[in-house]
This record gives C-alpha cells, sequence and structure tokens, in this order.
C-alpha cells in the first residue's frame, strides 16, 4: 500500500505530493494513536457471587469510567433509604430545574412536577434516566453533589476501594472512576443486601406517560439465567455492562468496560461468562445455604456431619456450653474436601480466632445433590459478629450461626 501511495504521490506535483504526504503521515500516526485509546477503556471481570472466586479478570484494577453504572450505586442508596424508612414507594420526590435540565437520556420531568421512588425506580434501572437521578440524589443528599459525596462514602464501605462518584448519574465527570472488580463487589452487595428490590433490574419495560421504554440490557431476552443488572454509556468509557446470571445454583456476575458497540460488549460478556461456568459448576456453590442445627460426628446423633481440624491447641478456659454454640459459615460447597479447606484457610487467616473455635463441616442434603457447609463453630456471639463483620469488609462471604444451628442472616451482614 506504501508503495502504491509513493507512486501515485509522484504523478503529482511536488507541493501537491508534499502537502498530501503529510497529510498521509498525521493519519497514520493518529490511526496508531486511536488504538490504544481504545484498549485502555477496555476492562473485564468474572466472579462467583456466592464466594467472590474470580473466573476472569483483564484490567480489573484499572480505573475506569462508569457512565450509567453509576445508577446502580444510585439504587442502592434509595433502596437503603426504603428499607430505613426515609422513602416509600408511592412517596413524591419534587422535580427541581437542575434536575430537569439534566441532557439524555432522560424521561423529560418538568420543573415542579413529582415523580414517586418507586417510578424513579424503574426510570432508572430501565429507562436509566439522568433526570430521575438527579431527582432521587437531591432528595436524599439534599443537592446531588453532597449526594455523590455520600455515594463514595457507602461505596468505600462495602469495599469499592478505588471508586469516586461525583454525580448521581453518570454523566461525564473526569473525576468520577471505578473499576470492574469494584463494580463487580457493588452488583455483589446489591444481591446480597437487596434481594427483594433486586427484580427492578429484570424489568424489561417501563412505561412513564404515553411512553413504553424498553431495557438497555439486550442480554435480559436472549441470554440464560440473566436477571440483571446495568448497561452504561458516554464517550470518555465505551459501551459499559454490569450482568449477572444464574444457572443450577451458581450465580456469576460479569463485568466489562470499553465495548466499541454495544453489540461487541455484549458478545464479549457472553464469551466470558461461558467461560466461567464450568469452572464455576466445579468448585463453589452457594454461600451460606440454610441449614439444621449441626452435629460432631461423635455425639451420634447425626452420621452425615464430620467435624475436622480441630483449631486448639492448648487447654481453653472453661465456659458455658451455651455461650460457646454460636459459629460463622463462610459457605457451601460440592465437595467436602472443598468445604474442609475453605473453612481451614479462612480459619488460619483471622488474626483473633477464639481458643475454643474448631473448623466443622456439615451437609446439607437436597434432592438432586449434597453441598457440604464449611463452618467455624465454638465461640461466643460477639465473636462470631466481629468475624463476620471482618470478613465481610474483605468482600468475603459471611453468616453467623446461631446456637440452634440457624442462620442469622440480618446480623451477619
Amino acid at each position: 500500500m506504501r508503495q502504491r501511495l509513493s507512486a501515485a504521490l509522484y504523478r503529482i506535483t511536488p507541493r501537491a505530493s508534499h502537502l498530501l504526504g503529510a497529510f498521509a503521515a498525521a493519519l497514520l500516526v493518529l490511526s496508531v494513536a486511536s488504538a490504544p485509546a481504545q484498549a485502555s477503556k477496555y476492562a473485564a471481570f468474572v466472579m462467583d457471587a456466592d464466594t467472590g472466586q474470580v473466573f476472569f479478570a483483564r484490567n480489573a484494577d484499572a480505573r475506569r469510567y462508569p457512565a450509567s453504572l453509576t445508577k446502580i450505586m444510585t439504587l442502592f442508596m434509595v433502596f437503603e433509604a426504603l428499607d430505613s424508612g426515609k422513602f416509600s414507594l408511592d412517596q413524591p420526590l419534587q422535580v427541581s430545574r437542575r434536575a430537569a435540565g439534566q441532557p439524555p437520556s432522560k424521561l423529560g420531568l418538568k420543573v415542579g412536577s413529582t415523580i414517586t421512588v418507586g417510578e424513579a425506580i424503574n426510570a432508572l434501572s430501565v429507562k436509566s434516566a439522568n433526570d430521575a437521578a438527579t431527582v432521587v440524589g437531591e432528595a436524599i443528599g439534599g443537592t446531588e453533589s453532597n449526594f455523590a459525596r455520600l455515594m463514595t462514602n457507602r461505596a468505600r464501605s462495602i469495599g469499592m476501594k478505588s471508586t469516586t462518584f461525583m454525580n448521581a448519574s453518570g454523566l461525564p465527570n473526569s473525576r468520577q472512576r471505578t473499576t470492574a472488580r469494584d463494580m463487580a463487589t457493588l452488583a455483589r452487595a446489591m444481591l446480597e443486601r437487596f434481594p427483594h428490590h433486586y427484580s427492578h433490574f429484570s424489568e424489561l419495560t417501563y412505561q412513564h406517560g404515553q411512553r413504553t421504554y424498553r431495557n438497555h440490557n439486550k442480554l435480559l431476552r436472549s441470554y440464560e439465567g440473566m436477571d440483571g443488572i446495568k448497561t452504561g454509556y458516554i464517550n470518555a468509557s465505551g459501551f459499559n455492562l454490569v450482568a449477572s446470571a444464574k444457572r443450577d445454583g451458581v450465580r456469576l456476575i460479569g463485568v466489562v468496560f470499553g465495548g466499541k458497540t454495544g453489540q461487541s460488549r455484549d458478545a464479549h460478556m457472553v464469551s466470558i461468562l461461558n467461560k466461567s461456568w464450568a469452572r464455576a459448576h466445579t468448585s463453589s456453590t452457594v454461600a451460606a445455604a440454610p441449614a439444621p442445627r449441626p452435629f460432631s460426628l461423635d455425639t451420634g446423633t447425626d452420621q452425615g456431619s464430620a467435624e475436622v481440624a480441630e483449631i486448639p491447641t492448648e487447654p481453653a478456659p472453661e465456659q458455658s456450653t451455651t455461650e460457646l454454640e454460636w459459629g460463622v459459615q463462610i459457605g457451601a460447597f460440592r465437595g467436602f474436601s472443598k468445604a474442609r479447606a475453605a473453612a481451614g484457610f479462612t480459619a488460619q487467616r483471622l488474626a483473633d480466632l477464639p481458643k475454643t473455635a474448631s473448623v466443622k463441616v456439615t451437609p446439607l442434603h437436597g434432592e438432586r445433590e449434597t453441598l457440604y457447609r464449611a463452618r467455624i463453630v465454638g465461640m461466643e456471639r460477639a465473636d462470631a459478629s466481629r468475624i463476620c463483620r471482618d470478613l465481610r469488609r474483605t468482600g468475603a462471604p459471611c453468616v453467623m450461626v446461631t446456637p440452634n444451628g440457624d442462620l442469622q442472616i440480618a446480623e451477619a451482614r
């Protein structure tokens, strides 16, 4: 091609040849520069939603522009306001001049009008409406900028260490950054803390006035098990997607940043999820499955249970049996050895594990298969609560096991 171009240049005047050559050189520089610019937007990540095991990671900790993925955090804040009683679904929220003036994508809300919290949730999750995002941000934070500070603080508290929010919508801001790993952390927290609200991300349509809007996440209609959660796009980010799908009791969370088109982004998401299912089904499965009271083998009361790898190395101080019947569960696994290894590894890395604690693996028999619950037992309630709190701060799953063997999910969170 370069030879043909040179021949063509020499067939025209010297001055024109000089100008055209300079122009061609400039085009070459631009084409070379544009390739890494596109690549610099890309990041991808896939993990098991229950155990946190990572199956795919590319540029997972590189800071990227979240675009409308920001609205996942906005909805996280809305759901907390609902559950705390600050909001109700039918509560009207005032539309300010700032909110009405937001650029598309938007509903076209008018200054002085209202939208209910329930309508705003659907407008955010399905339509990705920027005006609705500002409305709820101002309702929670007083101003959108203050709401962004609240968002950032809350994000850090759930483990999103590299994320900074500057607005409620994801509209362009050079300081609004996140990572693929942080967005997966957010999706996981959304699933764990708000399962009763999560279905909003599965809605295929949303009707406002005379218009019906379709969910931008087209994989909801085409990918088996897909039930959420959010797309995003600005020029600086490319096409982004946080997705979650569940098959045969295993849930994956996938994140893709920097797609050149919505179609190529979706195709890449399908590819990395497809590559992850086989590994996911042969490793851990569900975290903290509800369980009956656990027993030790030496009691003779539950032949399916197995007591393994006692942690104490010296006699523990005497304490009442009831006080020491609390424990923690860090997951349930397809396989005894996987459960034992997981519990043992967790016990070894806990700095302040009580001397009375021991690792315990107990089965949970289902119709199709048996899962093995990985637990650390033999501690007081305060120790169990502290251990779960510390584990969750690192992004690890954990729930407390009560003296009767039930799971105290609320306190574990």
